[in-house]
């Protein structure tokens, strides 16, 4: 057997478990048939992207209905393809494929994604699948997807190796008098050659984000629209965060928040370099950020409550008497410590209030405190953790600390 052989068959097995683990939960919901439409959901099942939609039944076998391409979607899906066809037409297509199910008289309860399809295509797909009854499946699939397999794990690990690199060349790279989009396009480029996509993805609603964020003194602390505790200025209101023209000075924090994303998935990092000194204030605060990382580490184990480590460190935040600038100023600070990470970077569970899931083997967490001053700048840092049987293992494995740069370089 060749390595492409086994790597084929190492992705079919997991398609196949994935599949059987979602058919248990509808199961246990009362769902038939489950219709998925988002793109990331169709590539977590099948192993391929390609337009179309997937018919997962409670019982049997998945059937990936494709409009385009079809010949691609052949070689990559590992579960049964069929073209799609007229979408006028879906529903008797459906109902060819499951037509035990679905016979005549008979209603279903079929489920998709809520929180990601649009009202108009859901309006369209309503017109063309009758006699069914919808319900949303968006909490299922979020849940699934919140447990990784050891394969999913080993893809986390090839995007931290390549986000431990461009760090360290950065740190070399970086001078006073560049920009930071000088900085951040190094960090692409490098990020690129390692196999990034070029891009990292998220669920959420008008959410977009970029290769990461550099950014540097006051622009780091300028606020925007993304939810997180640091924007950004960004080159434009059109893309109002990340990197900007600002020239990068001696003595000032430069945030280098990164993710790479390998083979779909994502690592998450955050590193504080500074081009000679930190001030006092600012040194303090990055101190405790690290302190506040230490502290719920400790709490990194299965059975804890995915809100109470949130609630803990805004607590470490204000003994340090840094709770109006833990993530985020003022009424820009985001209610949050952390996030679930995988194939986006915005999975569940999140580390804010309101979050009841205890942690479980297999969660994949990104943990960020950071410290916003504004006309200053932004330190913190982040790691990404694996959740196992009695505590966790840190994927990301850069150095930490404060990176300090040589004031007479460049």
């Amino acid at each position: 057997m060749t390595n492409i052989d086994h790597h084929d068959c190492t992705e079919a097995r997991e398609h196949q478990d994935r599949i059987l683990r979602l058919q248990h939960h509808m199961s246990v919901a009362g769902i038939d048939l489950f219709l998925v439409t988002h793109n990331v959901d169709i590539y977590y099942l099948t192993g391929s992207m390609q337009s179309g939609y997937v018919m997962v039944p409670k019982t049997g076998e998945p059937v990936f209905l494709v409009k385009r391409s079809f010949s691609r979607a052949e070689v990559e899906s590992s579960i049964r393809v069929e073209r799609m066809g007229s979408f006028r037409q879906l529903g008797d297509t459906i109902r060819s494929c499951y037509s035990d199910m679905m016979r005549e008289g008979a209603r279903i309860t079929m489920a998709t994604e809520y929180d990601v399809l649009p009202v108009q295509q859901f309006e369209r797909l309503k017109a063309v699948i009758s006699d069914v009854d919808w319900i949303d499946g968006s909490t299922i699939f979020r849940e699934l997807r919140m447990i990784k397999s050891p394969y999913e794990v080993s893809r986390i690990r090839i995007s931290a190796i390549a986000a431990h690199r461009a760090l360290e060349q950065a740190a070399a790279h970086v001078h006073a008098g560049m920009t930071e989009l000088e900085l951040i396009a190094h960090i692409e480029h490098i990020f690129r050659m390692q196999g990034h996509i070029g891009i990292v993805r998220m669920r959420g609603y008008n959410q977009e984000i970029v290769t990461g964020m550099v950014a540097s003194g006051e622009a780091g602390a300028e606020p925007t629209y993304f939810d997180g505790p640091a924007g950004g200025r960004g080159l434009t209101p059109a893309s109002p965060q990340g990197a900007s023209r600002k020239v990068i000075a001696q003595h000032e924090p430069i945030l280098v928040d990164i993710g790479c994303c390998i083979d779909g998935y994502v690592i998450d990092q955050t590193r504080t370099l500074v081009i000679g000194k930190l001030n006092e204030t600012l040194q303090f605060a990055y101190e405790a950020a690290e302190a506040i990382l230490r502290k719920t580490e400790q709490r990194l184990k299965p059975g804890t409550i995915s809100e109470t480590l949130y609630t803990e460190a805004l607590a470490m935040a204000e003994a340090y008497k840094l709770a109006d600038h833990f993530m985020g100023y003022g009424e820009d600070q985001v209610k949050f410590l952390g996030h679930g990470i995988g194939l986006e970077i915005d999975e569940w569970p999140v580390l804010a209030r309101g979050f009841k899931q205890p942690l479980e083997p297999g969660m994949i967490l990104a943990i960020e405190p950071k410290f916003t001053f504004p006309g200053l700048g932004v330190v913190g840092i982040e790691n990404t953790y694996l959740i196992t049987a009695d505590g966790y293992v840190k994927l990301t494995t850069a150095p930490e600390g404060i990176i300090t740069v040589n004031e007479d370089k460049g």
